[in-house]
């Protein structure tokens, strides 16, 4: 009997023999009998479920044709509308791409997926199909990073990112000319029965991946942010210009100053406060918020609006930033400058003494700034050191202080989430090498522009409501009862009464962070309710905002750097009359489906910028490999634990098979780990000493040694480690555990 044949020589096959187009006749071809014609079958469904035959009779069609039924891969996200092409192109010539039609009801779909679509042929310049959805087979980008290592049979590459794990075959003639040790990025090549990542080709060669800068950029491809504007955007962008005053409200003749860290790179909001001359409003302030007004340069439909879109948001890094918007509209005429006339939308919000809001008003406007403060300058002068900025603002500067005071006791009163988790931040040299690793101060004037922020955008979101205007909110909804469950394990373990049956309050969330403030266990107590957040995101639907405890909420005032900004300031433009740069019908038509895009985009900017994070920090560790560290455990899962390292916040794993000498009962429950000889148990919190045993920049990987818990020594393991057989032993007794629970 012949072995069974491959994918592509059945293909061939039919593509031969087109009138002989039966499952038999495949099977009299390739002589294949008995029971491996159960195994043919199954092939030639599975090619049939992959669009490339048909299902009830198997044909070609013409050269450079597509099948009605077939696979597909999202290649591009074009303001919105998705292009596709074909996974597996025989024809010659150009390949053919789609235009796939997304219904109501279809799944949110991004660059990389897979698709089995239906096809339908159009006369277009630039597509050859419109595609419709059947099911999505394959998630995610297939591009894959990595550093390839060249053998006379191609290669292999190993990829970068530690979710990967798995090596990839690089087949001789895919190599795309790289060269030993080099970053590469590679795609996929498709092989439905391939069992991981398993054959790869080389599509792009991004040089040494030791080199300064290349940890962003590392991001930068694994994540697929863009981050080269195409030529329309750029060319529109240089065509813009400073704005006339025209029917604007000139608002030069207040201080508009702006407050951002020292190495801001767009400042698009700008603040100042001015007593209420109203008796009626004794102690009372006029707050006045100035936006930068990127609707007037960024129109819809344009070019930049499209990329603008397909960015979603820019994306910081500590070597650079991937903006949304072209460099001379970001860093130059959207951005509040010192000293020179900007277009801005602006928001007069009035307080009375206990900082609460009595009224509110919006105007497009034309601002100057007086001056580019840094927040620790801006700390200063509120506690009465001046420097050559801020002295001629001291002023203005107490009256803005003023009305944080009055606008604090209304925050404390409405009780929003008070987490204040410590922000890392990594230190760079000139040439762009890891010094160090710092936690950012959190000063007054940090949390006085927080306040003011939320502020005008509250007031953005009742306005467009009180206009009955369509809008993206900002979406935080409440934790789930299975996360309020695990937080109430870890409070009670650390003597703490959470309460049950009752509708869940930021107010009891803040109880508990005071109660353990200042304590051993208070970054457990934090960790935990951080986890037990959901994940915020945009959408037309009002479902409030549970972390600040505000009925509605939406984002406003950082349009250079947030599309959902921008969104807002159109429908703000619209309600108010104030020209034909404001949203659109179809625009307002979609506002779900842009929602879920730049929530996605936002959590892709995340991930990048942490797995940054966690790379410079594994470059930062990898010269102290064999030290000893303290920490605290801050997870655990049936596999390994992991350690938070004092000092730099960073996360290493501890595999349990390095764990000791006893067997290690994993309890989900409890979220712990129980000796099986000694009794003794790790929970999260408990404070350790580590030895890191690796660290491996290209991954952020760190791999440690428990040394010690609660100030107890771990007993050393025999030759270091545990024999296969105890392994399987204390496996097998894991799983018995976690049956019995």
């Amino acid at each position: 009997m012949a072995d069974l044949p491959s994918r592509q020589d059945i293909l061939n096959w039919i593509r031969d023999n087109p009138s002989r187009a039966s499952g038999r006749d495949v099977a009299r071809a390739f002589g294949i009998k008995g029971s491996a014609r159960i195994d043919l079958k199954r092939l030639l469904r599975n090619l049939a479920e992959d669009g490339l035959i048909e299902k009830r009779k198997i044909h070609c069609r013409a050269a450079g044709e597509l099948p009605p039924v077939t696979v597909l891969m999202i290649e591009a996200i074009d303001g919105g509308d998705l292009t596709a092409r074909p996974i597996e192109w025989q024809g010659e010539g150009v390949m053919p791409r789609a235009l796939v039609i997304p219904r109501a009801k279809d799944p949110a779909l991004t660059t990389g997926d897979r698709i089995l679509a239906r096809l339908s042929k159009v006369r277009d310049d630039e597509f050859q199909y419109h595609a419709r959805l059947i099911r999505r087979i394959g998630s995610g980008s297939t591009r894959v990073l990595g550093v390839y290592h060249a053998s006379p049979e191609g290669g292999r590459m190993i990829p970068v990112d530690k979710r990967k794990g798995r090596d990839c075959i690089v087949p001789a003639g895919q190599t795309g000319g790289a060269k030993n040790g080099e970053l590469v990025q590679a795609e996929n090549i498709f092989c439905p029965t391939c069992v991981g990542l398993g054959k790869v080709r080389i599509v792009d060669r991004l040089g040494d991946p030791t080199a300064p800068g290349s940890v962003s950029l590392i991001a930068i491809h694994q994540h697929g942010i863009p981050d080269h504007f195409p030529d329309a955007a750029i060319i529109e962008a240089e065509k813009a210009s400073a704005v006339e005053p025209g029917e604007r409200i000139d608002l030069r003749h207040l201080p508009l100053f702006t407050i951002d860290p020292w190495d801001a790179r767009d400042r698009d909001d700008a603040i100042c406060a001015v007593p209420d001359e109203d008796p009626r409003n004794a102690g009372g302030h006029i707050v006045w918020v100035a936006i930068a007004d990127v609707a007037h340069y960024v129109r819809p439909g344009s070019a930049l609006d499209t990329e603008a879109k397909r960015r979603g948001n820019s994306t910081y890094f500590p070597d650079r930033v991937v903006p949304m918007l072209p460099d001379v509209l970001s860093g130059d005429l959207c951005s509040l400058h010192e000293g020179v006339d900007r277009a801005c939308l602006a928001v007069r919000i009035r307080l009375n003494s206990i900082g609460e809001k009595l009224d509110h008003e919006f105007h497009r406007g034309l601002m100057r700034s007086p001056a580019s403060m840094n927040y620790k300058q801006a700390q200063a002068a509120a506690e009465g050191t001046y420097d050559e900025m801020t002295a001629p603002l001291a002023g203005p500067i107490r009256n803005l202080f003023a009305a944080y005071e009055s606008a604090v006791k209304a925050r404390d009163a409405r009780q929003p989430l008070n987490l204040d988790l410590p922000e890392r931040e990594i230190v760079l040299s000139d040439d762009g090498r890891v010094t160090g690793i710092a936690f950012k101060e959190r000063l007054e004037a940090h949390r006085l522009v927080e306040e003011f922020m939320i502020m005008a955008n509250v007031c953005a979101a009742e306005t467009l409501e009180q206009k009955r205007r369509h809008l993206l909110y900002r979406v935080h909804e409440q934790p789930s009862p299975e996360k309020i469950d695990a937080l109430r394990e870890v409070a009670e373990a650390a003597g703490l009464k959470f309460p049950k049956g009752r509708m869940l309050k930021t107010a009891q969330l803040n109880r508990l962070l005071a109660a353990v403030a200042g304590k051993e266990n208070s970054e457990t107590v934090s960790m935990a309710v951080l986890r037990s957040m959901t994940q915020a995101f945009y959408g037309p639907e009002n479902l409030s905002h549970f972390g600040l405890n505000l009925k509605r909420y939406a984002h406003f005032t950082s349009p250079i750097r947030r599309y959902a900004d921008l969104i807002v300031h159109r429908a703000l433009i619209t309600a108010h009359g104030w020209g034909d740069d404001g949203i659109r019908d179809d625009d307002t038509e979609t506002l779900q489906a842009t929602g879920d895009w730049i929530s996605q985009t936002e959590r892709r900017s995340m991930l990048a910028e942490r797995d940054t994070t966690d790379r410079y920090l594994a470059t930062f560790l990898s010269e102290r490999v064999g030290e000893h560290f303290t920490g605290r455990v801050s997870g655990i899962t049936r596999f390994a634990l992991f350690v938070k390292f004092d000092g730099s916040g960073a996360d290493g794993m501890v595999p349990l098979s390095h764990l000791g000498t006893e067997y290690w009962v994993y309890s989900q429950q409890n979220n712990s780990l129980t000796g099986d000889k000694s009794g003794r148990v790790i929970r999260a919190g408990d404070p350790v000493v580590v030895r890191l045993s690796d660290a491996a920049p290209l991954t952020g990987g760190l791999t440690a040694e428990l040394l010690e818990i609660g100030g107890k020594p771990l007993p050393k393991m025999a030759n270091g480690r545990r024999t296969h057989a105890r392994k399987k032993r204390d496996k097998r007794k894991i799983m018995k555990s976690d049956r019995r629970r």
